[in-house]
Parts: structure tokens; C-alpha cells; sequence
């Protein structure tokens, strides 16, 4: 991920020399599964520990690079410059294993980690949303569908939908991490041809992972495919929230508005602009999460018991899906926190869209009372279809005062009533 979008912890966790510790770990744990059965000397795998804990691994990376220039294998050149540095009990590193016995194992606490992040952004995101929603839980406001006005709502219930959508994404996000908790050092085609079961769980049980069931060359596919798609539905959440206040940013509507701090700029040449870039760069980040989940689920079909199709494509996406997103959660953390809300505004629209707004009521009201749908239907339209006075001209209608009595009527026409079970949804979730 480029540095503008980058988070130092995924940095961190992506980088060259992490990757080559975690290479490391798992080569290490292998030799001691070894030592335990009397096939490498007793004392190899604590020695190659302790030189490895003081290895320059920036230097190690350097020298893999210039040994790869000549090999062409990425693991192979990690192994002779592991020869080279940690002494000649290196030569016990990767007995009995194939290159994808080591990558994958350490993918798999990649992402593992990475999933961990993630699960901490999301709930700082979503302890902001909760904490707003409370806020203005009473706060009324006007509720749209196609883009027109609906019935009324409160701001703090639009919030506490996407407190739950987090819920959700942190639950599947859970599970995600789980499916990918699984390494493989089954040997070249998964049939342990070189390599005994027993080392297999040793190994993985000291770096915490699961054995593979059933192997081939390579983990499965649908394994990475489930998190990486699962990193895109939360990504859609956070869009969702993005494209929510962009629209409420417009010129037209002025409901809310993205912080905007002291110096920011918003046009280079219109100095009255204030724009929503946090959001729309939130919308444009999304759309590279799911095109990331796409490139995984496509890497499901490997040839035989594996290819090497998947790998370009993973070492661009895994570092940029999860980068990517733990850099939205914050950025829409920070938007969330310092979310403006113009609560005069949502009073005006709420107030511009007249009494239409309680036609529904009136209607269920009606049937309530001996009415079919479709004659309630079809009087309360003709009311409301004039704009505002529905309450009057429903007063003045034959048809519904047969049914309803004006006190009647004016009750139907009440925030109080339309909002009266808000507290009932919080209590849902919070």
C-alpha cells in the first residue's frame, strides 16, 4: 500500500524483514519438532533461536535479494542466507519441508495478526458510533427513501444502524480469522512424503495454528478467499457511512458535515468549498478492498495441487486489502468523532416536508377502523399528494371522518408517537 494509505502497524506487520522473522519462527519450531524425535541433534533448535533473535534481518533480507538475482526462488535464496548468518546449524532448517510448508505457515500468522488489528479499529469505530448515536439519540430528523422525503426518524437511530452493521462485520471478521488460523508442512504434494504428521502438529501447535486437514501443495484457497471477502463487507459498511454523510454534506440538504480543521483547505480555487473528502476517499478505498476480494476468491482455482497463479496476486492484495481497510476504520473513526451535526437544518427539513410525512399512520389507522387497504389507501393519498394541510383536508374528507374523529386524526400527526419505540431498538444494541 502506498504510504498516504498506510497504517505503521500493517506497515510493520507487511514488511520484508517481519515476513522473513515469521519465515524464521516457523523454520525453528520445525527443527525443534525434529529434535524431539531424535533426527536433529538436541540443542539445534535453541542455538539457531538465540542467533536469530540477534541477526540483522534488513541485512538478511538484502542478502536473500542478491542471492534470488541468481536463483530465482524466493525461499531458496532465504535459505542460503540463513546458511550464511546463523552458522552451519542452518542446514537443519527446512528438513523435510517444501517452500509453501513455510509460506503459507507464516501467511497464515500474517493474517492472523492482521485480522487482530482490524478487530481493534473496528471497535474504535464503533465505540464512536455508539457514543454519537447516544448523542442525539432524541434528536429528530427527516427519514428518506428513493431519495425523497419518507417519515420521520431520529439522527441517533441512523448512527445506531451502522453500530450494528459493526456488530455484525466484528462476529463475521471473528470467524474469518479463525478460517485462516491453519498452516500446512505436509510436504510437496500434501501426502507428508518427507515429513511425518507428528512434526506437522508440533510445529504448528508452538506458533498457535491449526493443522490443515487436507493439504496439497499449498492451504486451500477458500480459506483466504472467506477472510478476504469478509474484509470487503466491512468495507461496505464503512462506504455506506461514508456515502450517508456525504449526502447529508450536500448544498442542498447541510445536515451534517465532515470535521474541517483550522488551515484545511477545501478548493484550489474556490475558497468557500468545504468538501467531504474523508468520505469520498473512504468510497474509493472500498472499491479497491472489493476488487482485492475478487483476486482472492479467483485464486481458489489452482492447478492440480497448486500453481503458482495465487502468489503475484497475494502479495499485492493481502498487505493493500488489510492496509487499506485498517486505514478506512480510523479515518472514518476520526470522521465519526468529529461529525457536525446542524440540527436546525434537520428540523427545517423535517418541518419543509409538512405533515406528509405521518401519512402511513393515518392509513394503518383507517384500516384499523373497517376500512380496506385499498379505499384507505387511495383517501389518505389523495390528502397528502397536495402537500402540506394532509391533516386538515383528512379532517374535511367525508370518507375518513366516518372513521376517525378529528381528536383522532391529531393524534396521528406526533413525533411522539411516530419515534415511540426508538428506545426499545437502542436497547437492542446497546
Amino acid at each position: 500500500m502506498i504510504p498516504r494509505y498506510s497504517t505503521p502497524e500493517m506497515t510493520r506487520l507487511w514488511s520484508e524483514a517481519h515476513r522473513a522473522r515469521l519465515w524464521l519462527d516457523v523454520e525453528i519450531a520445525c527443527v525443534a519438532a525434529w529434535e524431539k524425535r531424535g533426527v536433529i541433534p538436541a540443542g539445534t533448535a535453541d542455538t539457531l533461536t538465540a542467533r536469530a533473535a540477534t541477526v540483522d534481518l534488513e541485512a538478511l533480507c538484502r542478502r536473500a535479494l542478491e542471492i534470488e538475482a541468481v536463483t530465482q526462488h524466493d525461499v531458496i535464496a532465504f535459505l542460503s542466507a540463513c546458511e550464511e548468518l546463523l552458522g552451519a546449524e542452518a542446514r537443519y532448517l527446512h528438513y523435510g519441508m517444501t517452500s509453501s510448508d513455510v509460506v503459507d505457515s507464516a501467511f497464515a500468522l500474517q493474517l492472523v495478526a492482521a485480522g487482530r488489528l482490524l478487530d481493534e479499529a473496528l471497535v474504535g469505530l464503533r465505540e464512536a458510533l455508539a457514543k454519537r448515536a447516544v448523542e442525539l439519540k432524541r434528536v429528530p430528523c427527516l427519514g428518506r427513501t428513493h431519495g425523497q422525503a419518507a417519515e420521520p426518524t431520529t439522527f441517533g437511530l441512523k448512527l445506531l444502524g451502522f453500530v450494528a452493521e459493526l456488530d455484525r462485520g466484528r462476529q463475521r471478521l471473528r470467524l474469518a480469522i479463525d478460517e485462516v488460523n491453519s498452516g500446512k508442512l505436509a510436504g510437496a504434494v500434501g501426502n507428508y512424503g518427507n515429513i511425518p504428521p507428528g512434526v506437522e502438529a508440533d510445529t504448528l501447535g508452538a506458533l498457535g495454528l491449526r493443522v490443515e486437514p487436507v493439504a496439497t501443495q499449498v492451504v486451500p484457497r477458500d480459506r483466504h478467499a472467506m477472510f478476504f471477502a469478509t474484509l470487503a463487507v466491512i468495507g461496505g459498511a464503512i462506504e455506506r457511512l461514508a456515502v450517508e454523510v456525504r449526502h447529508l454534506q450536500r448544498h442542498e440538504v447541510k445536515e451534517a458535515f465532515e470535521p474541517f480543521g483550522r488551515g484545511q483547505r477545501g478548493s484550489s480555487a474556490m475558497p468557500h468549498k468545504k468538501n467531504p473528502i474523508l468520505s469520498e476517499n473512504l468510497t474509493g478505498l472500498m472499491r479497491l478492498l472489493r476488487s482485492y476480494a475478487l483476486a482472492a476468491m479467483e485464486n481458489q482455482a489452482l492447478w492440480h495441487e497448486r500453481d503458482i497463479s495465487h502468489s503475484s496476486a497475494e502479495r499485492v492484495l493481502a498487505p493493500d486489502a488489510t492496509t487499506a481497510l485498517h486505514f478506512a476504520l480510523r479515518r472514518a473513526t476520526r470522521v465519526v468523532d468529529g461529525l457536525v451535526v446542524d440540527e436546525a437544518a434537520m428540523k427545517k427539513h423535517l418541518d419543509s416536508a409538512g405533515d406528509t410525512v405521518f401519512s402511513g399512520g393515518v392509513l394503518l389507522a383507517l384500516v384499523e377502523k373497517g376500512a380496506s387497504r385499498h379505499q384507505a389507501y387511495e383517501w389518505v393519498q389523495r390528502a397528502a399528494l397536495g402537500g402540506a394541510g394532509v391533516r386538515e383536508r383528512l379532517k374535511a374528507d367525508e370518507d375518513v371522518t366516518k372513521l376517525l374523529s378529528p381528536a383522532a386524526i391529531d393524534g396521528l400527526f406526533s413525533l411522539d408517537h411516530q419515534l415511540q419505540h426508538v428506545d426499545v431498538i437502542f436497547a437492542r444494541v446497546l
